[in-house]
């Protein structure tokens, strides 16, 4: 008997190669795409529409400084089409990946019946079960939602629209807006609530003003029909495309009458991921909690290093997120309540950040410290360079280091230091 993984993305594929490199005969089973929503619809899409939209801003900035001359026009539909071409050079690297630790890869929709999984006619008897069939958006009840777009369309339209209109106020709904505010779409976006909730709201602000200031936002704002050209909402008719980005549910039918759910239907595990049958595990999206790629990684390798008996548990004290703007938005937070006291630093001048400085936007940063042991307990940057550098924050966080520890450290500059070490002498 074989191990199997049902679920290609981040947490059966990552999973199934740990699996693989322990010396485990597995089986790794995806119903359509190798590397799952974020390769081919979520965030790697999101990346590589702002990566052209960052360019553009660039050009944008440059000409304003009176050093570069020329306009560049897009063409949208050749875009996506060489995302497509870049997708399937990686899924057929992630493919090899797989195989070339000895795992077996089948394409095709996997049907669980008790210890069997059962595949294109034939079946599997398993030793161990990984299910990570991840998660889809959410659609909302709403008339005419079946005239909204989804990530996923985003390589479908033709051309850049004129007028977009986007439902939600989370993160996949700041991206989107920012990348059609970037080709010159004229954006709105309706949050039901409050926009960017999870986000501090000094970086919010900062957000708002710099970043997001072509974007028309509205709160407290109810959807209340889609049209194929329009959007009617409690606010008023609002012409142009609409997309829903209103959140995400887990692909957990797989598991229906099998295995023990949470009342938002994704499958209930344990630290060790481990769900309410022996020797079946899941990972990832379908699992509820933190929808982050990183996170779905490790709950992969720690569900295959159980499968493979060595005894592994997660860890979700610090969870590394971003917003992927024109310039990035990057923030850790400590699950932990202690009384802290801030920093804040108006701009930093580190990678990519030369050419900001005649305009002021070279960012902002804040830094929760604790109190009582000088420790870091939460960090909201945006800058070029804040992706690395809260992933830095997070591992000296994560190993327990306060602020002289970072003095241990010497750093290329300009990176990281722009963020440990002003932080060290400005406190």
């Amino acid at each position: 008997m074989e191990n199997i993984v049902i679920g290609a993305g981040p947490a059966g594929r990552v999973g199934s190669i740990e699996l693989g490199k322990l010396g485990e005969d597995t089986i790794l089973i995806e119903k359509k795409h190798i590397a799952g929503t974020c390769l081919n619809e979520g965030c790697m899409v999101i990346c590589a529409l702002n990566n052209v939209v960052h360019h553009l801003n660039n050009n944008r900035k440059y000409a304003n400084h009176g050093f570069l001359k020329g306009n560049i026009e897009v063409d949208y539909e050749a875009l996506c089409e060489k995302i497509r071409e870049t997708q399937r050079k990686l899924r057929y690297i992630e493919q090899k990946e797989c195989e070339e630790v000895g795992n077996k890869v089948i394409f095709g929709e996997a049907k669980i019946d008790g210890d069997t999984v059962n595949v294109n006619g034939e079946s599997f008897q398993y030793k161990n079960l990984l299910i990570s069939t991840g998660g889809r958006p959410f659609i909302p009840d709403i008339k005419g939602s079946e005239n909204g777009y989804i990530s996923s369309n985003l390589l479908d339209l033709k051309e850049i629209p004129e007028n977009v209109n986007i439902i939600g106020g989370g993160t996949i709904a700041t991206e989107i807006a920012n990348i059609f505010s970037g080709f010159k779409s004229n954006v709105n976006v309706f949050a039901r609530s409050q926009f960017l909730k999870e986000v501090d709201a000094s970086a919010k602000d900062y957000i708002m003003k710099n970043l997001l200031n072509n974007i028309n936002v509205y709160e407290n704002t109810d959807a209340e029909e889609i049209k194929k050209d329009s959007l009617i909402t409690s606010k008023g008719e609002f012409e142009g495309i609409t997309f829903i980005c209103t959140g995400r549910v887990p692909n957990s039918e797989i598991a229906k009458d099998f295995l023990e759910l949470n009342p938002d239907n994704s499958i209930k595990v344990n630290n060790m991921m481990e769900t309410s049958k022996e020797h079946v595990y899941a990972a990832g999206d379908v699992t509820g909690g933190y929808k982050f790629t990183p996170v779905a990684r490790m709950e992969g390798v720690t569900a295959a290093r159980n499968m493979a008996g060595y005894s592994q548990i997660v860890d979700y004290k610090y969870i590394p997120e971003s917003i992927t703007l024109d310039m990035p938005v990057s923030f850790v937070k400590s699950n932990d309540k202690v009384e802290t006291e801030s920093i804040e630093i108006p701009g930093l001048a580190g990678p990519d950040s030369f050419w900001n400085i005649l305009n002021g936007d070279t960012g902002y940063t804040k830094i929760d410290i604790n109190k009582e042991n000088r420790n870091v307990e939460n960090v909201f940057s945006i800058s070029p360079s804040s992706v690395d550098d809260v992933a830095y924050m997070t591992m000296l966080m994560t190993l327990g280091m306060d602020m002289e520890d970072f003095d241990e450290f010497l750093e290329i500059h300009p990176s990281t230091d722009a963020v440990s070490k002003i932080m060290k002498y400005m406190y």
